[in-house]
């Protein structure tokens, strides 16, 4: 099963795009692999319906080195596969929420015609849920992931949720963006989000973009694109976040909350 449902891109030497075969949705997050000198990196770990750890043993594409799994954030799609990891890390402010199991903040929302081949028989979308897990590691912004031979730093940019973190390779102009920014509209209406962090940490993107230091983004969903995409992405962001996006914004999110509250009632 763990072979059938993940597809798996070589995009550069070490590096690998990652995704769920049969989560057929729009939100079917990437999951990036990226291959160090001394551990290999999991940004993301999708639904968890099938063990990608596994998945990456057998498929020669991981196993010598340890494994480390990062989420850029813990909204399921992101963070349900945690638990078939050894070694977590996400950012300090959604660790408690995670290691509870909170679905409400991990925005659990999943219908089985989102999933087109069961993991099991007798699956159902009604029961899936995001599994507690303690994080083995408490992330900040600043700090220095290190692969051996490759070094990312931790940028807290909260807005599309409270912990979102991107990682760059400054060396090499990476940027593992999550959901803080990909080539779509950027969704900050859910639980912890929250408009004026989300200009701030689009700041923070711009100030990359300007210095050089960002060559290829690797999104949360959808494809890569270079610093002139992002860029556009990030100051669209900011040049409409005024008075009347915060209003229609705030009507959306009430909505949006009750209606996960809703469907995570007794989770």
């Amino acid at each position: 099963m763990d072979g059938d449902w993940f597809w798996v891109q070589q995009v550069a030497d070490g590096l690998y795009l990652i995704r769920e075969r049969y989560f057929q949705s729009g939100n079917r997050a990437n999951i990036w692999l990226l291959q160090g000198s001394q551990r290999d990196l999991v940004v993301d770990a999708g639904l968890g319906l099938s063990s990608l750890p596994e998945y990456l043993r057998r498929a020669g594409l991981s196993g010598s080195r340890p494994l480390l799994a990062v989420a850029t954030h813990i909204h399921f799609d992101h963070s349900g596969g945690l638990h078939h990891f050894d070694s977590v890390a996400v950012h300090r402010a959604e660790a408690a929420a995670l290691a509870r199991g909170d679905n409400l903040e991990a925005v659990t929302w999943l219908s089985d015609g989102e999933v087109s081949r069961r993991p099991e028989p007798g699956w159902r979308a009604s029961g899936y849920r995001v599994m507690a897990v303690r994080p083995s590691q408490l992330l900040e912004s600043g700090d220095i992931i290190s692969l051996g031979d490759r070094q990312l730093a931790v940028l807290h940019t909260p807005g599309h949720s409270r912990g979102s973190i991107c990682l760059h390779d400054r060396e090499h102009g990476l940027l593992f963006s999550g959901d803080t920014v990909y080539d779509g509209a950027l969704i900050d209406w859910l639980p912890h989000s929250n408009i004026s962090h989300y200009t701030q940490s689009c700041r923070q993107l711009l100030a990359l973009v300007e210095q050089g230091l960002v060559k290829t983004v690797l999104p949360g969903h959808f494809n890569t694109f270079g610093p002139d995409r992002l860029y556009t992405l990030a100051s669209d962001y900011i040049a409409n976040a005024g008075v009347c996006h915060k209003i229609s914004t705030s009507a959306i999110s009430c909505i949006a909350n009750l209606a996960l509250r809703g469907k995570n009632l007794g989770r």
